[in-house]
C-alpha cells in the first residue's frame, strides 16, 4: 500500500475522495456547470505516486489542490495534491455519460506534498502551483463553492472515511498540459504562513 507523510509520519490511506468543480472559474473554463451539490469521485491507493509522469499521447493536465488528511472523522492534517487528468479521454467518457475513473484514477494520478497538522481553523488556507517558475494557479477556501467542513459532512454521508484517508478539494482555473523536464511546485499557506511544498520535474 502507498503512503504519504504526515508531519514525518507515515499514513496510508485506503482511498482519495476527490471533489470536481469547487471552484466556479474552474468549472466555467472546462465548460461545466455551477454544481449545487458536492461532485464526488474516488482515486484507489495505487493511485499515489511520488513521481510525476507525463505522457504527451494521452494529453495529461494537472490541477492542483488544497488536501487534507481525515483523522477520526476529522479534517487532521492539510498538505498540497496534484490530481492528474488524462483530459481528453476524460471529455469522451463524459459524452459517452461513462465514470471518470479511466481518467482520473489510474496509477500515479495523486501527488501529495507533505502533509503539516491542522493547527486551527481552515478559512485563511491557500494555494499556488507554480510551472517552470510561473504561478499559473491560485485559490483558497474563501473561493470553494463548498468549503472543507461541509464538503467532509457530505462525503462521511456516502462513505466511511477511516483515518489516514485523504480529501481532494478541487482545484482553481489555470490547469493545464504538462511536459517531461517541467518543474511543477506546488504550495499551501495559512494567511501568509508556509505550511507546505511540493517541488516534482516530470519525467
Amino acid at each position: 500500500m502507498k503512503t504519504v507523510q504526515l508531519d514525518g509520519e507515515s499514513v496510508t490511506p485506503s482511498k482519495i475522495v476527490c471533489v470536481g468543480r469547487n471552484y466556479a472559474d474552474h468549472a466555467k473554463e472546462l465548460g461545466n456547470q455551477i454544481p449545487s451539490e458536492p461532485v464526488l469521485f474516488l482515486k484507489p491507493n495505487s493511485a499515489i505516486s511520488g513521481e510525476l509522469r507525463s505522457n504527451p499521447a494521452e494529453n495529461l493536465q494537472f490541477e492542483g489542490e488544497i488536501s487534507f488528511v481525515v483523522r477520526e472523522g476529522a479534517l487532521a492534517g492539510v498538505g498540497f495534491g496534484l490530481d492528474l487528468t488524462k483530459r481528453d479521454l476524460q471529455r469522451l467518457l463524459k459524452e459517452k455519460g461513462l465514470p471518470w475513473e479511466r481518467a482520473k484514477a489510474f496509477d500515479g494520478s495523486a501527488i501529495f506534498s507533505e502533509f503539516v497538522r491542522l493547527e486551527g481553523g481552515v478559512s485563511d488556507l491557500r494555494m499556488t502551483l507554480d510551472v517552470n517558475g510561473e504561478t499559473v494557479q491560485r485559490g483558497g477556501c474563501e473561493d470553494m463553492i463548498f468549503q472543507p467542513q461541509a464538503l467532509l459532512d457530505e462525503i462521511a454521508a456516502t462513505f466511511t472515511l477511516a483515518d489516514g484517508d485523504i480529501v481532494m478539494t478541487g482545484t482553481p482555473a489555470g490547469v493545464d498540459s504538462f511536459a517531461a523536464g517541467d518543474r511543477l511546485m506546488g504550495r499551501v499557506f495559512d494567511g501568509t504562513k508556509l505550511l507546505s511544498e511540493g517541488c516534482w520535474t516530470a519525467i
